[in-house]
């Protein structure tokens, strides 16, 4: 964020059998990098995701409110030494994601239910305690999944294709490489991602078209808290 101005995004997705995935991978980096983090080309990210006393997150997908927001705590490759809590907002089809690191202590007092009332200069941290005593935020699933992601600075575009899809509610084992998971994903099928600021190049959109593909709606979160029973 620059100038105080909210950067928003544009965000579609795909959903795409293994083959068609491997087809497009194979054409993406043609036109663009092997995101520089991602060792052998690929991460494993792990969110706690967290709703309201009224499911309202879950709710507000399901019928397609706007905005709405998510609230989550991620990790990478099972690393707690980077702990991550995110607020990903949509709005008229955009998006913007916000964060700020947490500690392991921080980590375990809200899975715990500590109430955390020591304020400080993480405005994202500071706005999720507020919530969880205003309204009553709780962990609500586990999402985890393998990430193979390519970049293009041309449009700044981000292309992500995430395998394994998995879900679980086994909290207190979150940086755990035993956690037990749930597939949520029927028939193998996998997800294509394609963020971009205002312009996607022709190319890029050229390498993510196959036959017979659309863009949908797809949230990792639902279908996870939906697989998990929902409450």
């Amino acid at each position: 964020m620059e100038g105080n101005i909210e950067v928003y995004r544009h965000e579609i997705k795909y959903i795409c059998s293994e083959a068609e995935l491997e087809q497009i991978r194979i054409r993406v980096s043609t036109v663009a990098d092997p995101d520089k983090h991602a060792n052998g080309g690929y991460y494993i990210i792990r969110s706690l995701y967290f709703d309201d006393y009224y499911n309202s997150s879950y709710y507000g997908n399901e019928s397609g409110v706007d905005p709405r927001e998510k609230w989550r705590i991620r990790i990478y490759n099972n690393d707690d030494s980077r702990i991550l809590l995110e607020c990903k907002r949509k709005e008229r089809g955009k998006i913007n994601k916000k964060s700020d690191e947490i500690t392991k202590k921080e980590f375990e007092d809200i899975i715990a239910g500590k109430l955390l009332l020591d304020f400080d200069d993480r405005q994202v941290f500071n706005r999720f305690k507020l919530f969880r005593s205003t309204k009553l935020f709780e962990p609500a699933v586990i999402v985890q999944y393998v990430r193979y992601p390519y970049v293009c600075k041309e449009g700044n575009v981000r292309i992500t294709m995430d395998c394994n899809i998995s879900s679980s509610k086994d909290y207190n084992n979150f940086f755990s490489k035993e956690l037990s998971l749930r597939p949520i994903q029927e028939g193998k099928k996998q997800l294509l991602e394609v963020k971009y600021d205002e312009f996607l190049p022709d190319e890029i959109f050229r390498a993510v078209q196959l036959k017979n593909m659309r863009q949908q709606t797809f949230s990792k979160y639902y279908l996870c808290r939906k697989m998990e029973g929902m409450v």
